[in-house]
C-alpha cells in the first residue's frame, strides 16, 4: 500500500576511478539530481567513489537518506565490483538469473557477437534484490529495500549502470515510477522563465523586492546562469492540492513577466536561436551574418535549429580586414582610421552583409576575444555588435568577462538577443 505523502531525500553515489582523476565528467549526478527534483525527491548529497570495495562499503553504510542511487561498476571486467560490494553489504550470495542471461544472449545474437563467460557473469546478482531490466545494455539494475535497526521505514537502494544512456533509460522507465509509487513524494510545480541581456547579479537586484515576497507564498526562486542567459526557476511543493499550488506559481510567473518583459524571451527549454528563428519565419524574413571575433559561432547557433534554411541565407566569417573590405564593402580608410573593433566598422559590416547576401536582416560582430590584442581603449572582451534591418542600422558595445571561449559564446548570444529586440520593435 502506498505510504502517505511526505518529503523524500536521496543520496547519489557515482562509482569509478575515472570520475576521480578527471578522465570522465560526472554528468550522471547532475542529470539524476535534476530528474529527482522534478519528481519531488530532494537530493541532499552526491558522492564520487573509486573502484575500491572497502570504500564502497563505507560510503553505503554512511548514507542516511530515504533513497540511495548508485551508478557505475556493473560491467563484466575485474574493476567492476559494485555487484560484489552490494552482495557483501546486504549479505547473502550471488544468484544466477536465467532470464537475465537469456536477455544478454539475445542482445549478443542481434549484434552478431559471441557471448563470453565474462558476459554471462552479469546474470549473477545478489539474492534478495529485485532485478531492473536494462533495455539498452547488458548490466541489469538492482533494487533493494532494507529497514535497519532503529529505522522507522525501509530505505531503498538502487544500483544502475554508469553508461549514461543506459542509466537514463532505466531511470525514466523503471526507477522513477517505482520510487514515486513507493514513497509518494510531494508534487513539485516548476515554471522556468529564460532571460538574456542582464547579468545574474544585476538581475537579482532588479527583482529583489518582488523576490522577497515569494517565501510568504511557499515559492522558491533559483537562478540558473549560463553564458549570456539566466534561467529563473519558480518552484513549490504540493502535498495535496497540486492545482492550487500551480495557480500560485503561475501567478508569480505572470508577475515576473510583467516586471522584466524586456529580458524574458522564453520558458523551460526554449533556446534563443529557436525563438529568433520562429520570429523570422513568421515574418517571412531572411537573415545574414558577418562574423569576425566569433568565427562562425553565431552561424552555428542559427543552423542548429532544424528548418533554419527557411530564413537563414548564410554568413561571412571576415576575420581578416581584407575580407571586410573585399566582401562586405567596408571602406579601407574607415578601417584604418577607426580600427576593426569600432562602431563605424561593425555597422558597415552589417549593412554590407545584408547587401551581399540579399537579406532583410543582418547581424555583424567585431571584437577582441583575447587573451591578447587588447588596449587601454579597447580591452580584451570588447565586442561591437550591429543589426541592420528595414528600419536602419543599430549597434552596441559590450565588454564580456571570461576566457576566449566564454567571450565568443557570450558575444554570439548577445548578438542574437539584440536581433530579437529589433525584431520585436519592427513587429510593433
Amino acid at each position: 500500500m502506498p505510504r502517505e505523502v511526505r518529503e523524500v531525500t536521496a543520496t547519489i553515489i557515482c562509482i569509478g576511478d575515472e570520475l576521480l582523476i578527471g578522465q570522465t565528467i560526472n554528468t550522471n549526478a547532475s542529470w539524476i539530481g535534476e530528474r529527482l527534483s522534478l519528481h519531488g525527491i530532494r537530493p541532499v548529497e552526491v558522492r564520487a567513489v573509486g573502484d575500491e570495495l572497502d570504500i564502497m562499503l563505507r560510503v553505503l553504510a554512511e548514507a542516511t537518506t530515504d533513497v540511495v542511487l548508485i551508478t557505475g561498476g556493473l560491467g563484466p571486467t575485474k574493476d567492476d565490483i559494485t555487484t560484489h560490494a552490494l552482495c557483501r553489504f546486504f549479505g547473502g550470495r550471488l544468484v544466477r538469473h536465467p532470464e537475465v542471461e537469456a536477455r544478454i544472449e539475445a542482445m549478443f545474437q542481434r549484434l552478431g557477437r559471441t557471448l563470453s563467460d565474462l558476459d554471462r557473469s552479469q546474470a549473477a546478482l545478489p539474492e534478495g534484490c529485485t532485478v531492473i531490466p536494462n533495455l539498452k545494455g547488458t548490466a541489469s539494475g538492482m533494487w533493494f529495500e532494507r529497514q535497519w535497526e532503529g529505522m522507522s521505514a525501509p530505505r531503498v537502494y538502487v544500483s544502475m549502470p554508469g553508461v549514461p544512456y543506459e542509466m537514463m533509460a532505466m531511470m525514466e522507465a523503471e526507477v522513477l515510477p517505482r520510487l514515486c509509487a513507493t514513497f509518494r513524494p510531494p508534487t513539485i510545480v516548476h515554471r522556468t522563465l529564460v532571460t538574456s541581456g542582464m547579468a545574474e547579479s544585476r538581475l537579482a537586484e532588479r527583482i529583489a523586492p518582488w523576490e522577497d515576497g515569494l517565501s510568504a507564498d511557499g515559492i522558491r526562486l533559483a537562478y540558473l546562469p549560463s553564458p549570456g542567459m539566466v534561467k529563473l526557476r519558480l518552484s513549490a511543493y504540493a502535498a495535496r492540492d497540486a492545482a492550487e499550488v500551480r495557480q500560485r506559481v503561475d501567478l508569480k510567473a505572470r508577475e515576473l513577466q510583467a516586471l522584466i518583459p524586456d529580458l524574458i524571451f522564453g520558458e523551460g527549454t526554449d533556446r534563443l536561436e529557436e525563438v529568433v528563428g520562429d520570429m523570422l519565419r513568421k515574418a517571412g524574413q531572411t537573415l545574414g551574418l558577418a562574423e569576425s571575433c566569433t568565427g562562425g559561432r553565431l552561424s552555428h547557433l542559427i543552423t542548429s535549429v532544424p528548418g533554419s534554411s527557411a530564413y537563414y541565407r548564410g554568413g561571412v566569417v571576415c576575420y581578416a580586414n581584407a575580407v571586410k573590405v573585399e566582401l562586405l564593402g567596408v571602406p579601407a580608410d574607415v578601417l584604418e582610421r577607426e580600427g576593426a573593433v569600432s562602431r563605424p566598422v561593425v555597422e558597415r559590416m552589417a549593412a554590407g552583409a545584408g547587401k551581399t547576401l540579399h537579406t532583410d536582416w543582418s547581424v555583424a560582430l567585431s571584437g577582441v576575444a583575447g587573451p591578447d590584442g587588447g588596449t587601454p581603449e579597447t580591452p580584451v572582451g570588447t565586442v561591437w555588435m550591429a543589426v541592420a534591418g528595414p528600419n536602419g542600422v543599430r549597434s552596441t558595445r559590450s565588454i564580456f568577462p571570461g576566457d576566449r571561449d566564454l567571450v565568443i559564446q557570450r558575444s554570439a548570444v548577445a548578438a542574437l538577443n539584440l536581433l530579437r529586440k529589433r525584431l520585436l520593435e519592427a513587429r510593433g
